[in-house]
């Protein structure tokens, strides 16, 4: 029985095969409704989600399997002061897999040591989120065709965006890419992931304030929201909060085959106007979210 609680854990081969296995389910749906029949998936969010939670239940139910599940911590025991590890003993024996998103970083691996059954981390905290970091992947293989050689700029919270780090250690064990971190001075990105994943790799990475500068040269702009949730007192937030704003004129100098990623909810870091660009690809992206989930649930109940 195996876990995802960190996109690390899964070897990149692995990774080409989940994105092969997407890409499949994609092209032929109708011989995979079958595929997780009488099995339920139970998500436990202890935090609210609108794409994570519904991608994972519409995963499974075009899998024609079931779910089961809640939505926020106050509708679980845990209001009651059950914890993680009780929570999830007793859910082992209601369902097949578990996807759960909790506030506090480590949880879900918590949950995995004591769980019966194949725990998928939804996100926890600012930590990991690694079945986005799965979507972002297959949403990059699919509008380049590649996930090598290319330039990969990440505009804004680059401090608490748990997507922001997961992205980087995956994309980092991919040949020839080239990062371009872009962010106010004070949402940097922490200096462990320089250290760790970049500096130790020896990769190419350019550090600004200036996304207009960078523009020419990405292939791909993954933007991402400042997290008011991250925040520590609001004035840092609301000063920094529209640092950034994506609006058709800062595409000017964009290479025309650009690929705009967004793990979404946007707030207002791009401008509605750009969403009918062909360069926009964050609502497609939400729906690769799923396909890819469905390939992960897959695997993880070592279905064939």
């Amino acid at each position: 029985m195996r876990s995802l609680i960190d996109i690390q854990e899964l070897s990149v081969q692995e990774i080409d095969e989940l994105i092969e296995k997407a890409n499949d389910i994609i092209a032929h749906p109708e011989a995979y409704r079958e595929k997780c029949r009488y099995k339920k998936l139970a998500t436990l969010f202890f935090e609210p989600s609108t794409r994570t939670r519904l991608s994972f239940e519409a995963a499974m139910y075009e899998l024609g399997g079931q779910v089961l599940g809640f939505s926020e911590a106050q509708s679980s025991s845990a209001a009651k002061g059950e914890s993680v590890s009780d929570t999830v003993r007793v859910v082992s024996g209601y369902a097949d897999i578990i996807a759960m998103r909790h506030p506090k970083e480590g949880a879900p691996l918590v949950a995995s040591m004591a769980a019966t059954v194949p725990v998928i981390n939804a996100g926890d905290g600012g930590h990991l989120h690694p079945t986005q970091t799965l979507t972002d992947l297959l949403t990059i293989s699919r509008e380049k065709g590649r996930l090598h050689d290319l330039t990969i700029g990440f505009c804004g919270d680059l401090k608490f965006g748990r997507t922001v780090h997961s992205l980087i250690a995956a994309m980092a064990r991919y040949d020839n890419v080239r990062f371009v971190l872009v962010s106010p001075t004070e949402l940097k990105l922490p200096s462990y992931i320089k250290k760790e994943i970049l500096q130790q790799k020896g990769l190419e990475y350019v550090q600004t304030t200036d996304l207009a500068a960078v523009m020419p040269s990405l292939d791909i702009l993954y933007m991402t929201r400042v997290q008011r949730e991250r925040f520590f007192n609001e004035e840092d937030y609301l000063r920094l909060k529209d640092s950034y704003i994506l609006t058709p004129e800062k595409l000017a100098n964009a290479k025309p085959d650009l690929s705009i990623l967004h793990p979404l909810p946007r707030v207002n870091e791009i401008s509605t106007a750009i969403d009918a660009d062909p360069r926009a690809c964050y609502f497609r992206q939400a729906l690769y979210g799923k396909y890819i989930r469905m390939a992960l649930i897959l695997k993880l109940l070592e279905v064939e």
